[in-house]
Formats: C-alpha cells, sequence, structure tokens
C-alpha cells in the first residue's frame, strides 16, 4: 500500500507533456481541476475524462501506474459515495433499513463524486509524473513572481512546496523500511480490526518523526555547504522559454474549459 501512492514521484520519458513548459502544465493542472467542479452533467464529465486519459496517452505515462496511485485512497472513494449516496433528495429508488433511502439524485451526486476525485487524483499526479522537481519549482517560483511587489517570498514558497512534494515517496520509502524492520521483529501490521491496526502503527510514527527530522537537517547542511542564500540575485543552467508546443496547450486548455463552461451555463 505504502508504495503505491505516485503523488510526488517522476517518471523519466521525452514524450510531448514532459517536454511542455512547467508554468503552462502547472496553469492546465489548476484549470483542470476547477474545471472538474464546475462540471455538473454527464456530458461535463465525460469530456473531463476523455481530456485526463488524452494526456495519459500523449505522455506514455503506464495507466496502470496512475491506477496504482488510487489504491491508498480508495476508502476515501468509497467514503465519499457512500456518504453522498443516503443524502439527496427528490425521487426515492431504494428504501433500505433504518429508514435510509437511495434517491436518484443522490445516486447521481455520488457517482459524479467519486469520479471527480478519481479524475483529480490522476489529473494532479500527472504534473509531478511528468515535471522534475527543480523545473516545478521555477514554474511555481515564475508565476509566483509577480506577488513580489507585495513582499511575497516567491522562490522560497515555491522551494516548499516543492520540497514538501520530493518528499512524499521518501517518507513512505523510510516508512515502508521502519515497518519491515518491526515485521522481522514480530509486528503484526495486518491482523485484528481496524483499530487494532491503528494502534499497531503507533510505534511507527517515533523512529518516522527521528529519520524525517535526520534527513531535513541533512538536506538543510547540504544546502549550506552550497552557499544557498535564496533566491536572490540566483541563475539557472536551463532558462523557460514558452515553445509551440506551449502555446498548441494553451489553446486547446482554453477549447476544454470553453466546453465545460458553455455546457454547464448555457446548454
Amino acid at each position: 500500500m505504502i508504495r503505491d501512492i505516485t503523488l510526488g514521484q517522476y517518471y523519466p520519458g521525452e514524450s510531448i507533456v514532459h517536454r511542455l513548459d512547467p508554468r503552462i502544465k502547472i496553469i492546465a493542472t489548476i484549470a483542470y481541476i476547477v474545471a472538474l467542479f464546475i462540471a455538473d452533467s454527464f456530458i461535463g464529465i465525460a469530456t473531463a475524462a476523455a481530456a485526463v486519459f488524452f494526456a495519459i496517452a500523449v505522455s506514455r505515462v503506464p495507466i496502470s501506474f496512475l491506477l496504482r496511485g488510487l489504491k491508498p485512497i480508495f476508502f476515501i472513494i468509497i467514503f465519499t459515495f457512500v456518504l453522498n449516496l443516503f443524502m439527496g433528495s427528490g425521487e426515492v429508488l431504494v428504501t433500505l433499513f433504518w429508514g435510509l433511502k437511495i434517491t436518484k439524485n443522490g445516486l447521481t451526486t455520488a457517482v459524479f463524486m467519486a469520479v471527480r476525485l478519481i479524475l483529480l487524483i490522476m489529473g494532479s499526479s500527472l504534473l509531478t509524473l511528468t515535471t522534475k522537481p527543480i523545473s516545478l519549482t521555477d514554474g511555481i517560483e515564475s508565476l509566483l513572481r509577480p506577488l513580489k511587489i507585495f513582499k511575497v517570498p516567491a522562490h522560497e514558497l515555491a522551494m516548499m512546496m516543492t520540497i514538501a512534494l520530493r518528499f512524499i515517496p521518501t517518507l513512505l520509502e523510510e516508512t515502508d523500511k521502519i515497518m519491515k524492520a518491526q515485521q522481522a521483529r514480530g509486528a503484526d501490521f495486518e491482523s485484528g480490526n481496524i483499530f487494532h491496526r491503528a494502534k499497531s502503527l503507533i510505534p511507527i510514527l517515533v523512529p518516522l518523526f527521528i529519520s524525517a527530522f535526520r534527513i531535513a537537517q541533512e538536506l538543510a547542511m547540504a544546502m549550506e555547504a552550497r552557499c544557498y542564500h535564496g533566491g536572490d540575485n540566483r541563475t539557472r543552467m536551463n532558462g523557460m522559454k514558452l515553445a509551440g508546443r506551449d502555446f498548441a496547450m494553451l489553446v486547446l486548455l482554453l477549447l476544454f474549459l470553453g466546453i465545460i463552461i458553455g455546457e454547464r451555463y448555457f446548454l
């Protein structure tokens, strides 16, 4: 389960999606997430699903790799589906025990919310899977640069966000090592009810926190040894410049948003 989390990982490749400007990919991801919650009909959700599967096909990232990332949030998806299933109103389809009712509106809302969560995870994971951490940092910093007039530390914020994303797979790998080490000493994380399993995970937290602080200290010392002083007067080996494929991506993004917004408010 720990190894199934793909958020924050990078999948090497030379596809068009990999070569897109990171700023375009960040803007496209944010716009896609907003469009997911604007869409409220089958046509809108189907358009969003077609867009993300088209991007996955072009990026050449294995679909099995992305679907594997859904396993850790499977419980959240099911919980969201069941919660929305019994909260609808209108035409009653089924009446269950304790007066619980499944309505047509509740069923539609539950399906839409579950699909939205799945597409949201796949779309956001595609950003980190096709963008190197250093490129992601440069892209976020460039987008936040106009906020410098308000004394917002754009470079520092971008660096913190990227380090946080990059450390997700590192901490997950460390958690996996700790669990295997404790299982070799007789620890049991699989048997018992959900409360027993949660209690058995407590001994993992202490070594995990110690390991996280150790990794953070090593990173801080490495940055100091390289004379890192924030974003002042820093240069880049590879500058960011928009190419033809980036403008084509913007056109496709505007077309996608036009379909979603037009279907929601005008059709």
